[in-house]
Order: structure tokens, then C-alpha cells, then sequence
């Protein structure tokens, strides 16, 4: 086959993929994904900023501690709110093309690796990733941290392989955009920066002075974007008693949340989870597969890093391989909160970031079995195999078992058309049935358990009524005085044990009494239904017609 003949055929099959990449990721997209607090929060935000100009100092509330991710979450989200009227189908359409465009640059990095097959493969893989779909398909700040990170890493990884030094500031900046998205995307920044560090000392071992001057500037610039990108969060601190500071240390000093987990027990545990979510999804849903496929990670990391003859492959393994483990020893350490799944709520999008590296693990191994009938590696410079034939063979069975393995498995564990809470479209329909529910009365929004709050309705209301939510009164009316405000309780049964008895009536009831001051009956209740399976949403009257 011809060089052209075979760019052609590669370009073709990488078309191929991104297409079906896009189409599991934009069909039934208003209604797949989830809508709650954090998507309300976010687009609350995002309409101040893009509609009234308010400029975040912060980003979204973190889901443990008392302090913030970064603001660039923010301005990655702002050019699709502000062209669709704040729309969140219009927003989730921006991340899941995001999503899109990390199958494109994993594979690139896999294909830079490992050769074009191993970029086929990997992309594939991504493409129909369960996972990565899901990841795709709601709003909320760790689902862009896949495509930011698979653009630092393949930066990198071109700055190392081509030695240009510019591409650097490219890894830096994606490296920082992560980091922004959430916190734990810190994790990523030591490892694309040990191949920086790498780089300046091959550099100087090589005599090219010149050249590690050039790494260290792009460094430099590294360095620079990331203190401009917080200088909003030095505003803050600067204005707020360095309340993030004082949060955060609070929370490390705190051993980083209650850890039900020891250590030792954490390590495997988060392990599975990182290894494991990419390509077989949430540990407790598929605890057997997890391990098969993390075992596949480690098998190859080993094989293609360590038992093969030196090459850019080999060292790229080498890289990416011990990037895995520090990210599995840093998260067991610092977020011990992930030895424990919390059903019902996004589970494992927090170390999104190591899921190109998954990715482009398992398409170089696949992809060296498959080639094995041809050479021990793929990397171009490698040498024929000396295996015999019978080995080859069965090799290129294997891997081309264990692809259609992993692709089957995940397209038949797709995200459902209609996500389990109805999505946006119901938020919007709840949100209706309130505002017809209080005839045009000034409202207020009441959330239980009261640390969640309750922009999950606030936006939709606001959305169709930008007027109707009013300031809190203390009462609903005493005396000769009537309080014309309608009060609005969204309870959440998810949590029922930090409220302290069920959603549906009776914690409603026993907050509206509290607030009231007098026993709550049930004439007062002008309309209480289940916005969301475990979602509930209570209507109370004001005193006027008494």
C-alpha cells in the first residue's frame, strides 16, 4: 500500500470516527442530561456574566470544603450562552463538542505514540466510551477537563517528540485551564511537567543550551498565565478576609474530608476507579469489568514501557504510564473521598483528566497486537518481530477481541435518551407549574437540606418570570399584616437523612412550621408533586384568603 493511498484510508477512518463520536454525543441532547443544583448555579452565572456583566470571581462551589473551583470554567462556558440567549441546551451543546474534539486530540496523541493504528484505536475507543459520552451530555464543571487535558498532554508530548519548545505554552495553558475546572485537575500539572523537566535536562546532556533556554521561557509563560488566570481569585481574597485561603487550608489540615477509608484500603480502590471509569464505568455498577480492564492498563504500561527496545514509543509509555501512578497515589492521598460512591449523584468525572491517558494506553497496546503479525511495536523505527507466527497470529485475535470487546460493552451501556430526572425539559415544565400555582405572586425559594440550594428552580423561574422570586419574608403574615409571598420548598429525598425525615410532607411541613411559627395545615398547601423521582417541590400560600 502506498504512503497516500494509507494517509487517505487514516484520514477517511478518523472522519469516520469523529462522526459517530458526534452523533452519540448531540442525539437526544436537551433531555439527556441531568439538571439540579450545580447546573442551576452554573447558568445563573453564566446569565450575569454574559447578560449583565457581572465577572466571576470564582467558579463553582466545590462538592466537600468550603471553597471554590476556578473562574475560567466560566469564560470556557460564556461564548454559547451568550450567542443562544443562555440557553442550557445551547451550553451542553458547546461541552459535548468539546467532547468531540478530545476523541480528535487523544487520538493524535495516540497516534504521535504509538502509529496510526494505535490512533484508530484509541479514538474509537473514546468515541463510544459510555463514560466519555455521559461526560459529554450535562452541564458541570469537571466535563471539560477531559478535552483541556488531552490537550495539555498531546502538547507535551509534540514539545518532547518534535522538539519545539512552543508547544509548552500550549501545555501550560491547557494544564491551567484543568486546573480551573476542578481542583483536582492540580493532579495533571506534575506530570506534564516532569516531561518539561525532562526536556531541558535531554537538552543540556545534548549541548543544546539554546534549546533549554527556549524550554525554560515557555515555562516562564507557563508560569505567567497561570498567575493572571487567578488574579480574579486574588480580587477575591483580597475583598473577603482571604476566605478561599482559609477554607482550603481548613480542609487539608482537616486530613481533606472524613476518610472512612484507610489509606492502604484507598490506594486500590481509587486505582479501579481511575483505571477502570474510562472504559467500563462506575466501579459499583461494574465492579468485574473494572478490574479486567484496569488490569489491561497495567499490562500494557508494563509491556509497551518496559519490554520492548528503546524507542518514542517506549518512552511516551514510559511517560504516560508514570503519570497513572502518580495521579492513582495523589488522589488516594489528597481526595480520600473517593474511596466512597455516592449513588445518585455524578460519580468519577473528577479525575476525568487521566482518561486520555487510559485511552491512549489501551490503543497502543491493542494496536500493537494487531500490527504483531508485522513488527514487536508499533513505533516506526522498531524492528520486525521475531515472534513466531503461530504468536503473531494469535495476537492479532486477541487484540481485535479485546476491541470489539470494549467497543461493544460501551455501546450498549450508552446514556439514556431521557436522563433520570427529566433533564432540562422537566425543570422547565416544574417551573411553569409553580409560577401558574402562586397566580403571579411574588415568590420565594426554600431548599432542603438548606446547604443545597435551590437554583435547580430559580433559574427556570427566573428564566420565564426574571421578577417573580422576591427577598424572604419572616412570616407569611401576623396580625393585621398580609404577606402577599408565595413560599416555594424544593426537598431533596437523596439527602433525607441529613434533613431529618422524608421529602413529600413531612420535612416540608415541620420547615414551613419552623418558619411560620404555627402548625402547617394541609389547606395550606397550594400544590406539592415530584418534579424528579426523590425531587419534591411544595407550594404554600400566602395568608390572604385565610
Amino acid at each position: 500500500m502506498t504512503e497516500a493511498r494509507a494517509r487517505t484510508i487514516e484520514l477517511v477512518a478518523f472522519t469516520a470516527i469523529l462522526v459517530a463520536a458526534a452523533v452519540l454525543r448531540f442525539v437526544d441532547l436537551p433531555t439527556r442530561g441531568t439538571w439540579d443544583a450545580d447546573q442551576g448555579h452554573d447558568m445563573l452565572v453564566l446569565r450575569d456574566l454574559v447578560q449583565r456583566g457581572v465577572i466571576p470571581l470564582l467558579g463553582p462551589p466545590t462538592s466537600i470544603g468550603d471553597f471554590h473551583h476556578g473562574m475560567l470554567y466560566y469564560l470556557l462556558l460564556a461564548p454559547a450562552a451568550a450567542v443562544s440567549g443562555v440557553d442550557p441546551t445551547a451550553v451542553t451543546a458547546w461541552i459535548a463538542l468539546g467532547g468531540v474534539v478530545a476523541v480528535g486530540v487523544t487520538g493524535w496523541l495516540a497516534r504521535s505514540i504509538g502509529g496510526p493504528v494505535a490512533g484508530i484505536v484509541a479514538a474509537t475507543l473514546m468515541a463510544v466510551s459510555a463514560s466519555a459520552v455521559e461526560e459529554s451530555t450535562f452541564i458541570w464543571n469537571p466535563n471539560l477537563i477531559a478535552l483541556t487535558s488531552s490537550i495539555a498532554l498531546a502538547a507535551a508530548w509534540q514539545a518532547w517528540r518534535a522538539r519545539r519548545p512552543r508547544w509548552w505554552i500550549v501545555a501550560g495553558a491547557a494544564a491551567v485551564v484543568t486546573m480551573h475546572c476542578h481542583v483536582l485537575g492540580v493532579t495533571l500539572t506534575p506530570v506534564v511537567a516532569a516531561l518539561l523537566v525532562a526536556d531541558v535536562r535531554r537538552r543540556r546532556a545534548e549541548g543544546d543550551r539554546a534549546g533549554a533556554r527556549a524550554v525554560l521561557v515557555g515555562a516562564g509563560w507557563w508560569i505567567a498565565l497561570l498567575l493572571v488566570s487567578y488574579v480574579p481569585l486574588a480580587i477575591h481574597e483580597w475583598t473577603s478576609d482571604a476566605s478561599e485561603l482559609r477554607a482550603a487550608i481548613a480542609f487539608l489540615t482537616g486530613g481533606a474530608g472524613p476518610a472512612s477509608v484507610a489509606l492502604p484500603a484507598r490506594v486500590p480502590i481509587v486505582g479501579l476507579r481511575v483505571l477502570g471509569w474510562p472504559l467500563a464505568g462506575l466501579i459499583t455498577a461494574a465492579p468485574v469489568e473494572s478490574v479486567l480492564v484496569s488490569t489491561l492498563v497495567v499490562v500494557v504500561a508494563v509491556w509497551r514501557g518496559w519490554l520492548v527496545p528503546p524507542s518514542d514509543e517506549r518512552s511516551g509509555i514510559r511517560w504516560l504510564g508514570a503519570g497513572l501512578l502518580w495521579t492513582v497515589v495523589a488522589l488516594a492521598v489528597g481526595a480520600s473521598s473517593l474511596a466512597t460512591v455516592v449513588l445518585g449523584l455524578p460519580n468519577d468525572h473528577y479525575h476525568a483528566f487521566a482518561d486520555p491517558i487510559v485511552f491512549v494506553l489501551v490503543g497502543v497496546g491493542i494496536a500493537a497486537l494487531i500490527q504483531g503479525a508485522n513488527r514487536s511495536s508499533t513505533s516506526p523505527d522498531d524492528r520486525p518481530s521475531s515472534l513466531p507466527a503461530p504468536v503473531r497470529m494469535a495476537g492479532v485475535g486477541l487484540g481485535a477481541v479485546v476491541l470489539l470487546g470494549l467497543v461493544g460493552w460501551n455501546v450498549g451501556r450508552q446514556p439514556p435518551a431521557v436522563a433520570a430526572d427529566g433533564g432540562w425539559p422537566a425543570a422547565q415544565v416544574a417551573a411553569a407549574r409553580v409560577l401558574v400555582a402562586t397566580h403571579g405572586r411574588p415568590l420565594t425559594l426554600d431548599s432542603l437540606p438548606a446547604v443545597k440550594p435551590a437554583d435547580a428552580l430559580r433559574f427556570p423561574v427566573e428564566r420565564l418570570v426574571p421578577t417573580a422570586i422576591a427577598p424572604a419574608p419572616t412570616s407569611l403574615g401576623t396580625g393585621g399584616h398580609i404577606d402577599e409571598t408565595a413560599r416555594v420548598v424544593l426537598c431533596d429525598q437523596l439527602f433525607h437523612e441529613t434533613i431529618g425525615s422524608d421529602c413529600g410532607g413531612p420535612a416540608e411541613d415541620a420547615f414551613a412550621s419552623s418558619i411560620f411559627g404555627e402548625p402547617v395545615l394541609p389547606t395550606f398547601v397550594v400544590l406539592r408533586f415530584e418534579a424528579a423521582p426523590g425531587r419534591w417541590i411544595s407550594v404554600y400560600r400566602p395568608t390572604t384568603g385565610r
